[in-house]
């Protein structure tokens, strides 16, 4: 399966310039190491994964303008969760995307800062981007209303925590959904949920999207614990092996790894079947979905 990396280019080509932009606009409240720290955060490249899905799903829903600033706030809270996670009192991590952590260069206290300051950071980056694209003042509120939600108790932190509680101890496959479909899988789900809302989906639009979303973000937390067990720190960028040794529940411990395979392949199939009974199901958002079970990173 072809890299998204290569094959949507002009997507994640987008993505970067317009957080460069937003770097560039935010200059006056980047300054001292906090800014410093989150500049380092936000220029450490990536896939630009759940922007680029946005911009996919934004345009399967109709949307033809550039969109690209919305995706970069999705981006920025992406960012956000990386500082957080590597943190010693979370996963204790020492690389991310092949360099050192925030935390290693500007010290866990100003890393700690930086991405507590990325979370408003987001919400003004959303908030303008969707006053740009012209939608109405209701449809705006929703879209940082949504994009906070995913980062939010309810989504990533409150994952986050459940994961951290997790450790050590045996858990069922109902529990551990439940950790990534909040942890990892609420903030992809609200990528693509985002591009229908700014290109004024329908509510049917928007339910189908949704449960492509929410199928996606699920499959890619489990390829995670997949390559965690098959893949190398340096195919990662980020250091394998960390589940095991932290003693976590996951896919290939309860389904091995070719159940783990299995469920992935299960889900994505369940997301796109979704979206191509709305009509919604275009070659780019089919070829993301399948890529995020067969990455080898």
């Amino acid at each position: 399966m072809t890299d998204p990396s290569a094959e949507f280019a002009a997507d994640r080509a987008a993505v970067d310039a317009a957080l460069a932009a937003l770097v560039r606009d935010e200059a006056a409240t980047l300054s001292g190491p906090v800014g410093d720290a989150i500049r380092y955060s936000l220029e450490g490249g990536g896939k630009r994964l759940r922007g680029v899905l946005f911009l996919a799903a934004y345009r399967a829903a109709g949307g033809a303008v550039d969109a690209a600033p919305l995706a970069a706030a999705i981006e920025v809270v992406h960012a956000y969760s990386l500082v957080h996670d590597d943190l010693p009192c979370m996963d204790d991590d020492d690389m991310r995307r092949g360099r050192p952590t925030v935390h290693r260069v500007y010290g866990v206290a100003v890393a700690t800062a930086a991405g507590v300051a990325m979370v408003p950071l987001a919400a003004r980056a959303a908030s303008r981007a969707a006053a740009r694209l012209g939608l109405p003042i209701a449809v705006q509120r929703r879209i940082v209303a949504e994009l906070m939600r995913a980062s939010g108790a309810g989504g990533m932190v409150g994952g986050q925590l459940l994961d951290l509680e997790g450790e050590g101890r045996s858990q069922t496959l109902d529990e551990l959904e439940r950790i990534h479909r909040a942890k990892t899988g609420a903030l992809i789900a609200a990528s693509v949920t985002l591009g229908g809302l700014a290109a004024g989906a329908s509510p049917d639009s928007l339910d189908a999207l949704a449960r492509f979303g929410a199928s996606t973000g699920l499959a890619f937390q489990i390829a995670d614990d997949v390559l965690d067990v098959t893949a190398t720190t340096d195919q990662l960028g980020k250091t394998a092996g960390k589940d095991l040794a932290y003693g976590k529940s996951t896919y290939p411990a309860l389904l091995g790894v070719d159940g783990a395979v299995a469920r992935a392949d299960a889900l994505v199939a369940d997301g796109c079947a979704a979206l191509e009974r709305a009509g919604l199901l275009t070659p780019g958002l089919d070829r993301l979905a399948r890529f995020i079970i067969t990455r080898r990173s």
